[in-house]
């Protein structure tokens, strides 16, 4: 087997470095005779910790666009993914060497008729704890629930389901060895979620600074998937007209949300960058993620080390290229600290120590 050979610096610390690749792992230890395939800045293979390979607006995919979904992740650099929700079983996905690691959170769990059609689970309030340990035995150790979605009778953002319901599901899932994020919008669902020791929040544009303390305290995540709030203002006037306090909530939400991305940043929650990628969002765009972190006022440093290192930890990774690591990491011709735009120029993307972009 030929070794490859890699040099430059190596983030996050940017010590100059030979690295080589050898039986799918880094190693630093001369080769003689190994292909030098690039240089440049060699960076830990990217995360997108919220995406849904398997989803498009109306559903499932077939396994072909599912495919399509998921080399487009990982020729944008995410060689990693946190799945966050598929109406497709995405479990022959991992049976590709060719296809980034993923580690999959089975379907949402919704209310019955409050959240988008063929997407989740629609369940009763009675039925959540047995869904969430379903699907905390059919994933990769998460599942996903939607915390809150417009409510028909009362015309605005409502938690899905009653707080002890959700308490019940939580413990449920953590009794069968999984962790829990929930879709949450507003304000209303997020304090009964965090108490009852919810994992992690997806979006989390309600959040107040108690709940930022607390989600502190308690070790909560949050994901702010911020190329989803910038699309509020297409919910603002879409519901306009029907559900004109939806509406403005929305409004306020969208208005607030770097204030609150900013807080829970300035207390020290754990952040980590998922692009949304699927249903409406495109994939493989995980650098417009990190990059609209940085621009809500992140440190390129902190946006990139949550899309990268930091993220890698988090879901049991390594989280640098030390001696021995599986060789997943990305080149790139310039610094990204100092340009997080090349992000989007990959110079070689390697997966599994081959070579795939």
């Amino acid at each position: 087997m030929t070794a490859l050979r890699f040099s430059g610096p190596v983030l996050p610390t940017g010590e100059p470095a030979e690295l080589y690749v050898v039986g799918g792992e880094v190693t630093y230890e001369r080769q003689p005779g190994a292909e030098s395939v690039a240089e440049g800045w060699i960076v830990p293979g990217l995360v997108d910790a919220h995406c849904h390979i398997g989803l498009d607006a109306h559903g499932a995919t077939t396994d072909e666009q599912a495919e399509a979904q998921a080399i487009a992740d990982r020729d944008g650099g995410a060689l990693l993914i946190r799945d966050a929700g598929s109406a497709l079983d995405t479990r022959w996905v991992q049976e590709r060497e060719d296809l980034p690691r993923l580690i999959r959170c089975g379907r949402h769990v919704a209310r019955s008729k409050r959240y988008i059609r063929n997407y989740a689970h629609e369940v009763e309030p009675a039925e959540l704890a047995a869904y969430a340990a379903q699907e905390a035995q059919h994933g990769d150790g998460w599942i996903k629930l939607v915390g809150d979605w417009v409510s028909r009778e009362e015309g605005d953002l409502m938690p899905s389901f009653p707080a002890e319901a959700f308490a019940a599901a939580i413990e449920a899932a953590h009794e069968h060895g999984a962790k829990v994020t929930a879709h949450c919008f507003g304000e209303h669902v997020l304090p009964g979620l965090i108490r009852a020791g919810i994992d992690c929040i997806e979006h989390g544009t309600g959040l107040s600074t108690d709940l930022i303390d607390e989600m502190v305290a308690r070790g909560t995540a949050l994901v702010p998937t911020v190329m989803q709030t910038d699309k509020f203002p297409e919910y603002v006037a879409a519901g306009a007209e029907r559900f004109p306090v939806y509406s403005r909530h929305m409004d306020d939400l969208y208005r607030r949300r770097r204030e609150v991305i900013m807080a829970a940043h300035a207390a020290g929650v754990a952040m980590y960058a998922g692009s949304d990628g699927g249903g409406v969002s495109a994939h493989g765009n995980i650098a417009g993620e990190v990059i609209a972190m940085h621009e809500m006022g992140l440190p390129a440093s902190d946006a990139l080390g949550a899309a990268s290192w930091r993220a890698r930890a988090w879901l049991g990774w390594n989280a640098t290229l030390d001696e021995g690591a599986p060789a997943d990491f990305v080149v790139y011709p310039r610094n990204p600290l100092d340009d997080l735009g090349v992000l989007r120029e990959p110079t070689a993307v390697v997966l599994r120590g081959r070579r795939v972009g």
